[in-house]
This record gives C-alpha cells, sequence and structure tokens, in this order.
C-alpha cells in the first residue's frame, strides 16, 4: 500500500489539481471585491438622498434670486394683481376708509356762511348719518371705477418697479421705501392711488377733497411670524441661487454613475428628485391654508390668497417642471431597459404602431432602415429636446406640460412607424 502512494500521479491528475488552485487563486485575489459594490451602492445611494433633499432648496433658492431679486421678474409677477377682483376690492375699501377719516360733514360744510351755519346744522342733525352714508358711497364708487381702469394699472405696475428694491431690501433685513416690513409685515403704500382719487373726486363735484392732505394707507402684501425669519435665509437663497441646483445635479448625476446598475439608478433618482419637488409643492399648498387662517381680521383673505399665489406662483410652476421631467426621465429609463413588465409594454407600443403600418401598406426603405438604426439615439433626442421646451417655457401650466407630453408622444410615433428594416413588425409579449 505504501508503494502505491509513492507512485506519480497521473498527468490528468496534476493538471486538474494545478488548475483547481489557479481558481482559488483567483477567488481569493477577488474576495476582497466582494465589498466594493457594497461600498459603491452605499456611496451612490447617499449621493441620490442628498440630491433629493436640495431638490427643494434649489428651486427656493433660484425663486428667490430669479423672482424676487429679478426688477423685471418681480414686475411681471405682481403686475396682473391689479386685475385681480379681490385686490381691487381690497384696494378700494382701504382708499375709502383712507378718504373717509379726512372728510366729515364739517368740512364739507365749512363754505357756509356763519349766519346760516345754526339753521343747517339743526336741519343736517337727524341726517347726518345718511348724508355721510351717501358721500362714502359716492367715494368708494369713484375709487372703484378708478381703481378698474388702465390708471391704476399703470401707477400699481410703476409701483411695484420703484418699490422691488425697497421689497428686497425689506427681506435683506433694510427698511425704508415704499415696501416696509414692519413686525413681520411687507406693506406697500397706497399715497399715489390716493392723490390720483382726490383729483377724480374734485372733477366729479367733490371740491371739498382738494383740501385733503397727503395721505399714507398701507396694503398689506405679506404677514407672517415666519417673515422675520425669511429675512435670515433671504440673501443666502440669492448667494447659492444658482449654484445649489448645479450642485444637487452633479451629485444625482455622480449617484447614478457610480451605481453598479445605472439604469435602475437613473429611475430611483429621477423618481427621487421628483418625489423632492412634490414635498415642497405640497408645503406650499399647506402653507397657504395656515397663512390665511392666521391673518389679522383688518386683512382681506381673498386679496392675501391671489397675493399669496402671485408670489410663489413661478415657485409652483418649478415644481411641475421637476416633477414632470422626473417622471419623464423615470418611464423613459423604465422602457429603455430589460425588465419583463417593460419588455411588454414596448412590445405593446411597437406591435400596434406596427399593425398600423402593414394595414397602411407603409414601406420605409432606405429611411425606414436608417430610423431602424438609429431609434434609440431618435427616441432619447426627442425626450431630451421634449425636456428642455419644458425648462425654457415661461411658467408652464399644466395644459402646457400635457401638450409637450402628448407631441412628444407623437413625434416617438412617428420615428417608431418609420422604423422599417423589412421584417414582421407585429410583437407577442412573451
Amino acid at each position: 500500500m505504501e508503494a502505491d502512494r509513492d507512485q506519480p500521479k497521473p498527468p490528468e491528475d496534476s493538471a486538474e489539481l494545478e488548475e483547481l488552485r489557479a481558481r482559488v487563486a483567483v477567488l481569493e485575489t477577488r474576495a476582497p471585491a466582494r465589498h466594493r459594490p457594497r461600498a459603491r451602492s452605499f456611496l451612490a445611494v447617499l449621493l441620490v438622498l442628498v440630491a433629493a433633499v436640495l431638490t427643494p432648496l434649489s428651486i427656493v433658492s433660484t425663486w428667490a434670486k430669479n423672482q424676487i431679486g429679478d426688477t423685471d421678474n418681480y414686475v411681471s409677477m405682481m403686475a396682473p394683481l391689479a386685475s385681480d377682483p379681490d385686490v381691487q376690492a381690497a384696494v378700494t375699501d382701504r382708499v375709502t376708509g383712507a378718504v373717509m377719516q379726512h372728510l366729515d360733514m364739517k368740512t364739507l360744510l365749512s363754505d357756509v356762511s356763519p349766519a346760516d351755519r345754526p339753521v343747517l346744522d339743526k336741519a343736517l342733525s337727524k341726517l347726518n348719518g345718511p348724508i355721510t352714508m351717501g358721500i362714502s358711497n359716492f367715494v368708494h364708487g369713484t375709487v372703484e371705477r378708478f381703481v378698474s381702469g388702465d390708471a391704476f394699472a399703470t401707477i400699481w405696475t410703476g409701483l411695484n418697479r420703484a418699490a422691488q428694491s425697497a421689497a428686497v431690501k425689506a427681506l435683506s433685513g433694510s427698511g425704508g421705501g415704499a415696501v416696509k416690513l414692519t413686525d413681520d409685515t411687507v406693506t406697500i403704500d397706497l399715497a399715489p392711488v390716493i392723490d390720483r382719487v382726490k383729483q377724480r373726486l374734485v372733477d366729479r363735484g367733490l371740491g371739498v377733497a382738494a383740501k385733503i392732505p397727503e395721505v399714507h394707507t398701507d396694503f398689506t402684501v405679506l404677514t407672517s411670524d415666519s417673515v422675520g425669519k425669511a429675512k435670515r435665509w433671504f440673501r443666502a437663497l440669492q448667494i447659492i441661487g444658482f449654484w445649489l441646483p448645479l450642485v444637487a445635479l452633479v451629485l444625482a448625476a455622480s449617484g447614478v454613475l457610480l451605481a453598479v446598475r445605472r439604469r435602475r439608478a437613473l429611475v430611483t433618482t429621477a423618481l427621487a428628485v421628483a418625489a423632492g419637488a412634490a414635498v415642497l409643492g405640497l408645503a406650499v399648498w399647506v402653507g397657504r391654508a395656515f397663512y390665511l387662517d392666521s391673518l389679522p381680521s383688518g386683512v382681506s383673505q381673498p386679496a392675501a390668497g391671489s397675493v399669496f399665489d402671485a408670489l410663489v406662483g413661478q415657485m409652483r410652476a418649478l415644481v411641475r417642471m421637476v416633477v414632470t421631467l422626473g417622471i419623464v426621465v423615470a418611464l423613459a429609463a423604465w422602457l429603455t431597459g430589460d425588465g419583463r413588465a417593460a419588455g411588454r409594454v414596448m412590445a405593446m407600443w411597437s406591435g400596434g404602431i406596427g399593425a398600423v403600418r402593414d394595414a397602411a401598406g407603409f414601406t420605409g426603405g432606405p429611411v425606414g432602415r436608417w430610423v431602424h438604426r438609429a431609434r434609440r439615439p431618435l427616441n432619447w433626442t426627442v425626450v431630451v429636446v421634449a425636456a428642455a421646451v419644458l425648462v425654457a417655457w415661461d411658467r408652464p401650466t399644466g395644459l402646457v406640460t400635457v401638450w409637450i407630453a402628448l407631441c412628444a408622444l407623437f413625434v416617438l410615433a412617428v420615428v417608431e412607424f418609420l422604423d422599417d428594416d423589412s421584417s414582421p413588425h407585429l410583437a407577442v409579449p412573451g
């Protein structure tokens, strides 16, 4: 038996043993690499989460820099309020009250001769209330007609243009100007409107209105305990308004490139960014309700709601844009993957359009063969162009977003229709 042990092994056994040793050596060298995908995946997830958290902050900083900090954008944002019925009603009531404080019966009857004053005072003692009400209605009607005209729109636009720098100063902690920040309340001085109304009253026969001194009354633009806190953040948001969205985009792209499964990471990143934007939209919607409920009794809630909507209108547009882009990118990445569900959807899409093409007897020829070879770049080009149009659109509404999506789907359908490689096009989902 011992002689058998000392007998040399066949060459085949030696070769297998050497091969096994080589495989073990390869596995031993690859063993530490098992931890690398986990580390990459963890870092990729971390970058995507940070990008999602920075998304709402990026939208707010972009809004603060481009809408509040830019004069032309600020004026275009506030100008439509001049024709808003709720704002017109609030301004009318405010100006009428300010004018009536300086119009009383004694001032109105100051031109009556002293000899006739006792008799007239006795006769009007019981009519003072109705006469005052009549004068108030007269003033209110005059103010209402002025506020609903083009002259008020011109004054309103000029007032907001001149006050834009003061609004920025107010949010950055400085006062002064036509826009003031006092006790967490942003107000606009309506003195220019009152001056024009006084002239209208004189022209309509109420000459005593010429004796009204210069009157300053405030129209509340924003009032909240959070205004004082916003002052501390506004300047910082202005500074990072350009860089923060860029940083968020770089982090999102880095997370996708670092991930082991990039297509799945792209879908996750797009949905995470869309979710971050949606959280901001929900916060604005809930904040509006809380803001209106916390207003003082003297502030018109309908007018305050219109002003709030005008101030955050571009922010809402940015939220809709980011959510739409996130969903579109995630859907495009998912459909171009090799998953079973995505394959079935694409098979139904290709099969349906292929059936229409076959029924029409269309043959693409050289164009169809070229489209077949370049179909994927063409499809991604359509998606990128649609996204670029949505980004470049000034204040895209929900209807605009739907139309852009429908146009993109139509172009994608045209690309699929032209895809003709002279092979059967009907596909059956597996």
